[in-house]
């Protein structure tokens, strides 16, 4: 078996909830896929837990070249796939297993290149495919109506309306194109954070980075084609990182396992359809001590797991699971 390096070594690129997530999906064999490979630290893990082969996906080019340095130790037992997860499906099928962790990974946001991060100073990017309209894109062209839908519904900033009256306000003097810069403006636009208090701008940046990617839509997207993808008894295991993502997660599962409630409680009761899963927990699992203390990103982590039974895929209500619905993203 090939050398990795160890799932609990210090690494800046740390995968969050590894250890959990292994324990929870044990044993672990047969054909996985990582939908979310970034550095490769659950691939990694999968392969070293028994993992006959993992499909790797990414759409972030520089997963794949970052990953030159050790992939080849795992010859064909790792088979790397430039793509979303929306589509797994298309990629694989009857999967043993299928993994999801929708965190920005580090080698996103340590780079400030790629502008991700309001705590160094570089263009305003966020495009994890490094392809399409970037968020000075977004910024700049769109409305504020739909600047201040994004910041809410995506970032649940309460000051979204204020936020982005100050960003139309600024551009209209000149584009806004760092991520400094945009950070200032939010800053403004808000009470200093105290200590211990994140940042003011976090929740613009995330909700910035989600319309950008589109991360909602490929999520919703992404557990339907996991449904499609995997075989009975195949094990889903997702990670999120905000409540807006575990809400979906977790409405979507408990639908799937049939114990999602009736659009209308005035309706008639009518006989449910079978499970497509079963849920390993009820509850997330959240990092322990020994994680938040080598990790402090893991914080804000919940890992959601569960069986798929043999009834067949069916359709999903994006309104039933929580899936913010916006009129306009892009502007």
């Amino acid at each position: 078996m090939a050398s990795a390096v160890p799932p609990d070594a210090a690494d800046p690129h740390l995968p969050v909830l590894l250890r959990p997530l292994l324990a929870a999906v044990a044993p672990v064999s047969g054909v996985w896929l990582d939908g979310t490979f970034g550095a490769g630290g659950y691939t990694r893990g999968l392969l070293e837990a028994g993992a006959e082969r993992v499909i790797a996906v990414d759409r972030d080019p520089l997963a794949f070249e970052m990953a030159r340095g050790w992939a080849a130790e795992y010859g064909d037992r790792l088979v790397l796939q430039p793509g979303v997860f929306s589509r797994m499906d298309e990629y694989a099928s009857d999967l043993d297993g299928v993994v999801l962790d929708l965190g920005v990974s580090s080698m996103q946001l340590d780079r400030a290149e790629r502008g991700f991060s309001f705590m160094k100073d570089g263009p305003l990017d966020m495009r994890m495919s490094q392809a399409g309209p970037s968020a000075a894109d977004l910024v700049n062209a769109a409305s504020e109506s739909n600047l201040a839908d994004i910041l809410f519904h995506y970032g649940e900033e309460r000051a979204s309306r204020r936020i982005a009256r100050a960003i139309v306000r600024e551009r209209a003097d000149a584009p806004i194109t760092t991520t400094l810069c945009l950070a200032a403006i939010i800053e403004s636009c808000l009470p200093r954070a105290r200590p211990g208090q994140s940042h003011p701008a976090t929740r613009s940046f995330q909700a910035l980075r989600i319309a950008v990617n589109e991360e909602y839509r490929e999520l919703f997207e992404g557990l339907m084609a996991a449904e499609r993808a995997l075989r009975p008894g195949g094990k889903l295991a997702v990670v999120t990182f905000h409540s807006i993502e575990d809400r979906m997660v977790k409405r979507f599962l408990a639908d799937r396992a049939g114990q999602g409630g009736r659009a209308n409680r005035f309706a008639p009761e009518t006989e449910r359809a079978a499970p497509q899963f079963i849920l390993k927990s009820r509850k997330a699992i959240g990092p322990d001590d020994r994680e938040l203390a080598e990790n402090p990103r893991s914080r804000s982590a919940k890992l959601r797991v569960a069986i798929r039974t043999d009834a067949p895929a069916g359709p999903v209500d994006a309104r039933a699971i929580g899936m913010p619905l916006l009129r306009e993203v892009r502007g």
